[in-house]
């Protein structure tokens, strides 16, 4: 089955409840992981987190899909 089809609307449901167990399951062991690095390092605190933010990003690959050609309508507006 593709993403986004389902044989019914209880199918899709079942589906969707499925995926909220699995998504919640994973957040929740991500707060206690979280909460244990805490314990054991002190509270993450928002300048931490910034910091950490733009170390991201500055070393981030950017990877984008092939960019359509603008229509002869698009190029001239």
């Amino acid at each position: 089955m593709r993403a986004g089809d389902a044989d019914s609307v209880s199918g899709w449901v079942s589906e969707a409840l499925e995926e909220k167990v699995r998504r919640d399951h994973k957040l929740s062991l991500l707060a206690a992981a979280i909460k244990d690095f805490e314990r054991e390092f002190g509270e993450i605190t928002a300048d931490e987190i910034a910091s950490q933010q733009r170390a991201d990003r500055a070393g981030a690959t950017v990877v984008r899909g092939k960019r359509q050609s603008a229509t002869r309508t698009e190029r001239t507006a």
